[in-house]
């Protein structure tokens, strides 16, 4: 008997015995009590999907009275990051203890103001990354919000509750901060619109800075005419002649780098524009080649990026940026994050800690590239040019996902978001539609200034755009976007890139969608063969060597590894004639003198 119940058994008419073993019943009870209601907690659906930190109501300002046309945003109702500040309430920065250590903001933001004064009325503060630090949406303190079109995945920040509260119909259009691409991220991966205007063209005025060289004030919308009459609202200085003839330039290099459906979106908008008046024959070119020849500063900065490619430059840029970013950043906040940083419980967050801790030694470089990129945009699209380039480069990130995926994901975003941001350019962010459940969008960049000019376009080609996408993503052939290179080549690159990975899976579909382009292309079946290999799937490997040998007798390559499948599946006489016939074609070929020699043991 254990000692437990000898205790009960000796002292059982004890009323302090029972009375310690009720209190600790009913502990036990309050415990398992207190779990199950965490648990329930978790599994319970978020409240608005999470958006919001605060909810209120700030009426707008009356409708004056007649003859006065009407608000230009009567009766549509919009929220804000937590960034802004609203006269009688404490812009908590996404932080609860920066909450907690300042007062109520005096004044309301003239940005929120001037939507108040135009009918629109604001329900309340959204979530967002912490100092407006991040580019997942992720919030340890108030929770991430809920990504409306794909629970499973992140919903972009920083200004995450904005996007999230717009793409759930909670609002009819929200505002955040665009920094680093904290509005055009968010909006891709919640598939809705996102505007980030020009540097300097929307007042910041009682918005908490991040990096004031950098900063804008971006927008939200579902619908394109929303988005367009708050950019209008906003923008009231913004006077480019939004009539003249518009050229879309597509960067084609940014498109290699992208997902197959993003790179169908260039046939979408060709087919798009291709019927419409004021729009010229498309244009194609390779951007980072333009970068390296008009931003020559970017140079003392490569060695920065460990990236050695084609879009290496891109990486530098983006460097550059963060760089910046953390220096300005640093200057802001350095003070106040020393004061408290024993109090900030769970640790400050890694990018405070990366942008206080950094030293800058030559911070006037950095400038100078800035400088130089905005010169570099202004001059590739003067004259109505519009840049296309994907919004995002991969797959949306999962929620709570591998460091090295949310590492790779952060280089590949900011390398294309660093475009806009360094050049100080306008940038919208397009939605198309799904592919493979996975929100695609698109976005176009138009020089400083021309903010108009870019929503107006928006507005103008909406209709035809959604037109050509709604026939969806699979039935898009896909176009040759690199000059007299065949789509089927770049799919090929496409996997050979993901066999370098180790991505067997990925490398066989892309080789797939390449031999449904051209079928009469040896290698492309040779190089399918390779990943099947690797998958452990012979006789389909043996059959695609085969069709290669048919294609090309003198393929080495193909003999190679259908001698490897025959050899797996134990048959060793035909294995070994195909080692022989790699031999004949290629005598010193080592790798066919040792699978000859293996497989004769086998059959002795």
């Amino acid at each position: 008997m254990s000692q437990s119940l000898n205790l009960i058994k000796h002292h059982a008419s004890n009323p302090k015995l029972w009375l310690i073993v009720g209190l600790g019943i009913a502990g036990g009870i309050v415990v398992l009590s207190e779990t199950r209601r965490r648990r329930r907690r978790r599994n319970t659906p978020k409240q608005d999907f999470g958006a919001f930190i605060e909810r209120f109501e700030l009426l707008p300002f009356p409708q004056p009275p007649p003859p006065s046309a009407k608000q230009t945003l009567s009766s549509l109702t919009f929220a804000i990051s937590d960034v802004f500040d609203v006269k009688g309430y404490v812009t908590g920065f996404g932080n609860p203890l920066w909450k907690r250590t300042h007062d109520e903001a005096e004044k309301t933001a003239i940005v929120v103001t001037a939507l108040l004064f135009n009918g629109a009325t604001c329900v309340g503060k959204t979530v967002m990354d912490e100092f407006s630090f991040g580019f997942s949406g992720e919030n340890k303190y108030y929770g991430t919000p809920i990504n409306p079109k794909m629970p499973a995945c992140v919903p972009g920040g920083s200004s995450s509750g904005s996007a999230v509260a717009v793409a759930a119909g909670l609002v009819d259009f929200a505002i955040g901060t665009d920094t680093t691409g904290c509005v055009r991220i968010p909006a891709s991966l919640c598939g809705i619109f996102g505007f980030r205007p020009s540097h300097g063209a929307v007042s910041t005025i009682g918005v908490f800075p991040n990096a004031q060289s950098l900063d804008t004030i971006g927008w939200f919308a579902r619908d394109p005419t929303i988005l367009h009459c708050v950019g209008h609202v906003l923008l009231q200085s913004n006077s480019v002649d939004t009539k003249r003839s518009r050229c879309i330039v597509f960067a084609d290099d940014l498109f290699q780098l992208s997902k197959d459906a993003t790179q169908k979106t260039i046939h979408v908008i060709g087919k798009a524009i291709e019927s419409m008046p004021g729009y010229q024959a498309p244009k194609h070119m390779n951007l980072c080649e333009y970068i390296v020849s008009k931003v020559p500063s970017l140079r003392l900065h490569e060695q920065l990026a460990d990236q050695q490619n084609g879009t290496s430059i891109l990486k530098t840029l983006s460097t550059v940026m963060l760089s910046l970013q953390r220096y300005e950043f640093k200057a802001n906040y350095e003070e106040w994050v020393k004061s408290v940083k024993r109090r900030l419980h769970g640790g400050v967050p890694n990018n405070v800690i990366k942008a206080i801790s950094a030293t800058h030694d030559n911070i006037k470089a950095l400038y100078k590239v800035r400088t130089e990129m905005r010169g570099a945009l202004q001059s590739l699209l003067k004259d109505g040019g519009i840049l296309v380039i994907p919004s995002v480069a991969d797959i949306p990130l999962k929620l709570n996902a591998k460091k090295s995926f949310c590492s790779e994901f952060h280089d590949r975003t900011f390398a294309l978001s660093s475009i806009a941001s360094m050049s100080g350019c306008c940038q919208v962010t397009i939605p198309l539609g799904y592919h493979d459940d996975c929100c695609i969008s698109v976005s176009f960049i138009s020089p400083h200034g021309t903010d108009k000019f870019l929503l107006d376009t928006i507005l103008d080609m909406y209709a035809s755009l959604q037109k050509q996408a709604s026939s969806g993503f699979h039935s898009i052939p896909l176009p040759n976007i690199n000059g007299n290179r065949e789509p089927s080549e770049l799919l090929k690159d496409k996997g050979n890139a993901a066999f370098k990975e180790k991505q067997w899976d990925k490398a066989v579909s892309y080789y797939t969608e390449a031999i449904e382009l051209n079928g009469s292309n040896a290698t492309y079946y040779c190089n399918r063969a390779a990943a099947l290999l690797k998958l452990g799937c012979f006789q389909l490997a043996e059959e695609d060597c085969s069709k290669a040998i048919l294609l090309d007798k003198k393929n080495v390559k193909a003999y190679l590894r259908r001698g490897t499948a025959r050899e797996s599946l134990q048959r060793y006489k035909e294995a070994l004639e195909d080692f022989k016939h790699a031999l004949v074609l290629e005598p010193q070929n080592k790798d066919a003198s040792f699978a000859e020699r293996r497989v004769k043991k086998f059959i002795s």
